[in-house]
């Protein structure tokens, strides 16, 4: 899943960069609100992490601005501004959740995947489809007969995104743009890499090819 992080403190930036990444997101970064609210309404991000104490423009603007131009993407607000009703003018102008600084990154990345999953229709604790099962902290599937099967951090952030969007065709692009960070060779064939990687451990039967389209994940393996 990919995820853009609007927040001008660059030491916090540097603490949450190697977490998320560990917690299989790609990052992409603005320092400003000038530039979070114009990536967020060009790049297709899965959620954003939006502090409100942005130079350039508030984070509360670049969020208003979203909303009433149609952007959906899910937002959780950061902020050392912990009084109830900036709160509550967070979650007016669209906010799915609010942290206050200082927090816990651990708390933080569960947040993030917590809506991520909510956002996709699955609110549940895991990632489940097919018969599998993600285990995100330790970036495996467990498969239908219990046997579990570690992932690279390419292979776990794809399978996720495949699980999130069961029976719907993907093309490479859709999926590179999910998987990868912003400066990634978008012509690259690294898709079909990690897609033949994932069937030879999960079986041929569950990521279908739909040539000229892309791939469909099935929710019953043929």
């Amino acid at each position: 899943m990919r995820l853009l992080l609007v927040e001008d403190d660059k030491a916090l930036v540097d603490r949450l960069l190697p977490a998320l990444s560990r917690a299989g997101f790609a990052v992409d970064i603005a320092d400003n609100g000038i530039d979070g609210e114009f990536l967020g309404d060009e790049e297709p991000y899965d959620l954003v992490v939006l502090d409100l104490g942005l130079p350039g423009r508030p984070g509360l603007e670049v969020l208003r601005g979203w909303r009433s131009r149609g952007n959906r993407v899910s937002v959780l607000i950061l902020t050392a501004r912990d009084a109830w009703f900036e709160r509550v003018d967070g979650f007016k102008a669209g906010a799915d959740d609010y942290l206050g600084k200082p927090f816990h990154v651990e708390e933080l990345v569960e947040r993030i995947k917590a809506l991520v999953r909510r956002a996709e229709g699955r609110p549940g604790p895991t990632v489940q489809c097919a018969g599998l099962e993600l285990d995100e902290s330790r970036q495996e599937v467990r498969l239908p007969d219990g046997v579990r099967v570690a992932l690279t951090g390419t292979e776990f952030r794809l399978l996720r995104y495949f699980m999130l969007h069961p029976g719907r065709i993907l093309s490479k692009t859709q999926l590179t743009e999910h998987v990868y960070e912003q400066d990634f060779d978008r012509d690259s064939n690294l898709i079909e890499v990690y897609v033949r990687r994932l069937r030879a451990k999960l079986g041929s039967g569950r990521i279908v090819t739909r040539r000229g389209q892309g791939y469909l994940f099935l929710e019953h393996a043929e």
